[in-house]
């Protein structure tokens, strides 16, 4: 499966339609950017049951700003629709096959219980009781 360009009015919805989402945020004048493409597109044709996906941060700068993005390459992985990984810097092919195969292997019920005990702990101020 060939790599997929997103955009501000395409994320959302590529994030909820597929398991899961290895974004590519990049540009046209990062070098490094230009070495992990290929490892990126390799990854894509060895995983055609996982949605690659390229943003450009120069034509998508709200979305990318959106995101936090500051370094490039930047890559973020989504499974079941929570964003599970994020991390700037090219990646060699062996490292990214491991972190597809860590986001495969992730308990998403464990997961959402940690995302929500993260929520409740910061809606409560420490020592106070909820009634």
């Amino acid at each position: 499966m060939a790599t997929q360009e997103l955009t501000e009015t395409t994320i959302e919805q590529a994030i909820k339609d597929n398991d899961i989402v290895l974004v590519d945020f990049w540009a046209e004048w990062c070098g490094p950017c230009k070495r992990f493409g290929p490892v990126f597109e390799a990854s894509s044709e060895q995983n055609p049951g996982v949605l690659h996906a390229k943003v450009d941060t120069e034509a998508e700068q709200g979305l990318a700003g959106e995101l936090g993005i500051t370094s490039i390459p930047t890559l973020m992985a989504f499974r079941e629709g929570v964003l599970v990984y994020s991390q700037a810097g090219a990646l060699p092919g062996p490292a990214l096959a491991q972190v597809l195969t860590a986001v495969q292997a992730l308990d998403m019920d464990d997961v959402r219980a940690q995302i929500a005990a993260q929520h409740d702990g910061a809606a409560t101020p420490e020592g106070a009781h909820q009634s």
